[in-house]
């Protein structure tokens, strides 16, 4: 632990968090500009940024991109923010917004893939064999473990469903530093408030204050799957086709530059 303490580690999450959710609360206020606004999950950052600037062509300018947690964003749709474009990064909470029509059926699409991984900071020497009998507890010493807040945020979800696979929960859950979204637990780790982290692989790609020590087995939770729809009161005309180009040949690499899986939604 970091001379911040515990109650530090706590506000920078915090931070991170806020940052986020200002980042929508801005995006919905300038939602009358003319622009489409997408509300993304944190962890597709790198990528959905470089995919909207290859797109400003097709669709006569860039998108108003509002990055959170899924279960945020789902949460502020619902509350009648004007996005016109959610993508979520698991399937619960595009079926959340589906059972209560507020997402066009016929535009839904599983767009990406991913995977979790344990973070530690840049310079440590630590690795992990994460499989049933490994000493994560150990390897956290009197250091906590970042990671999405386990019962709403996908990667905090994803991470903790993991971690009872693998029968490592009950040593650790003790030692957790729960965060608001997967980018302000990457942000602990970097740093050095956490002493290791569960976040993506795209975010280990993203965040070089961290390095990857080891690699949840794909078994040990469900697939990891990003779905892509537009919101059932999207009034913008061009909302379309940027969720077409966001599908496209032209977003593939781009995808795959920041480590995601392209599925069957992008053609």
């Amino acid at each position: 632990m970091t001379k911040h303490g515990f109650w530090g580690l706590k506000g920078l999450a915090a931070a991170g968090a806020l940052g986020l959710a200002l980042t929508a609360g801005l995006s919905a206020a300038r939602a009358d500009d003319g622009k489409v606004t997408v509300f993304a999950a944190a962890s597709m950052k790198n990528a959905l940024d470089a995919v909207n600037k290859a797109c400003a062509a097709e669709v006569g300018e860039e998108a108003s991109i509002s990055y959170a947690s899924s279960s945020a964003l789902a949460k502020q749709i619902e509350g009648g923010a004007p996005a016109d474009v959610f993508i979520s990064a698991d399937l619960d909470w595009m079926k959340y917004l589906h059972d209560k029509n507020l997402v066009k059926a016929d535009t839904e699409k599983q767009l990406l893939g991913n995977a979790i991984v344990l973070v530690a900071p840049k310079g440590s020497t630590a690795t992990a064999d994460l499989k049933k009998g490994f000493d994560l507890a150990g390897l956290l010493g009197g250091g906590r473990l970042a990671m999405g807040e386990v019962s709403s945020v996908p990667a905090g979800k994803y991470g903790k469903s993991a971690l009872e696979s693998l029968d490592m929960w009950s040593s650790v859950e003790n030692k957790l530093a729960q965060a608001d979204n997967v980018r302000a637990a990457l942000k602990l780790v970097a740093t050095g408030e956490a002493a290791a982290g569960i976040v993506y692989a795209t975010d280990a790609v993203a965040e070089p204050g961290v390095k990857v020590i080891g690699t949840f087995p794909e078994d040990s939770h469900k697939p990891i799957v990003y779905p892509i729809a537009e919101t059932a009161d999207s009034k913008d005309a061009d909302a379309g086709a940027w969720l077409k180009c966001a599908e496209s040949d032209k977003a593939k690499p781009l995808y795959e530059a920041q480590g995601f899986t392209v599925l069957g939604g992008a053609q």
